[in-house]
């Protein structure tokens, strides 16, 4: 049996793939242990329960799923122009849900599941101004002022919640990054005031 930290990333490994085959709601403590080859006692000893230890793998997932996503963001340094850039990065969110979509599907099924888990409700609220603020870093776009940043980062957070539901629903119709850009700027000319001749 592995010991002290190798238990805890023991549990973590096998928490992540119940979560994938079998998702948040029907994977169990027995599953999780008998995936990480350790005892029951361990998911207590290091995690207090299942439900814990099962958002700590989702949350680790999606760090991971975001750490290879700001990779992008060395790339698009060789992109030219600020419109390239956003198609250039959205049309590469996009193709990562062909890798992630088990992630994202579990985590739809958490998102239908917090009307009935207060607690769980209260994690991922604590956890969206962090991922909302990395949003807005992967665009380059943070402005200086905080505020400003987690609205900025809202909004992406909407067009990825968005993009990544009518991926699973059907890949096919998703829009493309070229297609967002040109909706964004369609929404812009009806929103600012005509220019004056």
């Amino acid at each position: 049996m592995l010991g002290g930290m190798g238990n805890r990333e023991a549990l973590l490994d096998g928490a992540e793939r119940c979560l994938v085959d079998k998702g948040y709601a029907r994977t169990t403590a027995r599953d999780i242990t008998s995936e990480a080859g350790v005892s029951l006692a361990a998911i207590g000893y290091h995690f207090g329960s299942k439900e814990e230890l099962l958002k700590a793998a989702l949350r680790r997932s999606l760090e991971r799923w975001g750490d290879e996503i700001s990779e992008l963001k060395q790339e698009m340094h060789l992109v030219d122009g600020e419109g390239d850039r956003f198609v250039d990065t959205w049309d590469r969110v996009i193709d990562s849900f062909r890798e992630s979509s088990k992630l994202w599907a579990v985590q739809f099924e958490l998102l239908a599941a917090l009307e009935r888990e207060p607690e769980l409700r209260q994690s991922f609220a604590a956890e969206t101004r962090h991922a909302r603020i990395a949003l807005a870093n992967l665009f380059d776009t943070i402005p200086e002022d905080n505020e400003e940043a987690e609205k900025l980062g809202a909004f992406y957070q909407v067009l990825l919640a968005g993009l990544a539901a009518q991926w699973l629903s059907d890949p096919e119709t998703t829009p493309s990054g070229q297609e967002l850009l040109d909706a964004i700027k369609l929404v812009a000319m009806d929103l600012l005031p005509p220019r004056q001749s």
